[in-house]
């Protein structure tokens, strides 16, 4: 297969088709990975990096402070949604396709701004990474993390994944766990010599009901955690009284608590009923106290937003990097099958990056 070639100084719009049409599902990051490579080594200011199909270009010009700029480079599958067309919707022109929002776009405000800033006012690590989109172990960031921790040495860190082109801070962890009722099995026409496990499971559901979600004030934003049933199973027949009955909960916590001080709070809450906790995830504070937060946000000129949802930010956070999300597209599109982004989006992002790294 031959080296597919991205002009990175072309505009960013039509980066980002080029990129976009260049297939890259989970897995499959080599080709584009390889034309990264071959586009960010023609710049003699960058130092270029590789691991995998993940990319690193770094600028090294002794400044006083590092920032990391990230984005992965990998998509979900696609579904007849490439090449990209360029169409006009809501009298806004859009790129539709694979990869437009998540998060194609990002990718390309990035690599244009590594090849065109020379003298950023900081030391920039730009990281274009694999597997983001599959499981965690496969994570192309917690590769480089393990691999290469001296790559991530920064005090700030952005992350370019979609945001609606605002500000979204840190972002929410996220725990789940299953409640586990036991009971006695018998004949649905003599419920009397059993012990029906779902109906022992009433309990947690009220907890659940009733349960009302903490706000939390963190560097500036107010973090709205929530706590919920996303899966219920029990019984094997309908005339068997039930034995067993597992409800999963999902818990998503401010980033002011790791996740010992969730588990705690759930067993507090679920005193007395079997809980295991199968999965989490801390979150990431948003560091909007920081001088290069403060300019951050200030070159975007947007009110910053909490970030509900989990993102590869906690990666940073784990590594004591404040860091922020900030990105073209709308994150409701991301893997849809009617995926677009507006160009405007794009540019703005552009600009505001390019403003923070040169003012």
């Amino acid at each position: 297969m031959s080296l597919s070639i991205l002009n990175l100084q072309s505009d960013v719009v039509e980066l980002t088709r080029d990129i976009c049409d260049i297939e890259s599902v989970s897995g499959n990051e080599t080709r584009l990975a390889d034309a990264i490579e071959a586009a960010l080594l023609k710049y003699p200011h960058l130092e270029v990096l590789r691991d995998g199909d993940a990319i690193v270009a770094r600028t090294n010009l002794g400044r006083k402070t590092r920032v990391v700029i990230a984005g992965h480079i990998d998509t979900v599958p696609v579904a007849d949604n490439l090449p990209v067309q360029l169409l006009s919707m809501e009298r806004e022109q859009v790129l539709w396709g694979r990869g437009t929002v998540d998060m194609k776009a990002g990718v390309a405000v990035q690599l244009k701004l590594a090849a065109e800033l020379s003298e950023p006012n900081v030391d920039v690590t730009w990281i274009f990474y694999d597997h983001e989109e599959v499981e965690a172990s496969l994570n192309g960031l917690g590769r480089l993390s393990r691999n290469h921790p001296d790559l991530l040495d920064a005090s700030f860190a952005v992350l370019c994944e979609p945001t609606a082109a605002f500000v979204e801070g840190g972002c929410n962890g996220t725990m789940r766990a299953e409640l586990r009722f036991s009971g006695v099995k018998a004949h649905s026409a003599r419920p009397w010599m059993g012990k029906n496990a779902i109906h022992s499971a009433a309990e947690a559901l009220n907890i659940l009901s009733s349960y009302e979600p903490a706000e939390e004030l963190v560097d500036g934003l107010v973090y709205r955690e929530s706590l919920n049933a996303v899966l219920i199973s029990g019984g094997i027949a309908t005339n068997v009284i039930p034995d067993e009955t597992v409800i999963t909960v999902n818990y998503r916590f401010a980033p002011n608590k790791n996740h010992v001080a969730a588990e705690a709070h759930l067993r507090e809450l679920f005193a007395g009923i079997n809980l295991t906790v199968t999965d989490f995830a801390d979150g990431a504070r948003p560091g909007l106290d920081l001088p290069e937060a403060a300019a951050f946000v200030a070159a975007t000129q947007t009110t910053p937003r909490p970030k509900y949802g989990w993102t590869d930010v906690a990666r940073f956070s784990a590594l004591g990097i404040p860091a922020v999300n900030f990105g073209p597209g709308d994150p409701n599109k991301a893997h849809a099958d009617d995926e677009n982004v507006p160009c405007s989006q794009i540019y703005f992002c552009e600009s505001a990056l390019r403003k923070w790294l040169t003012n």
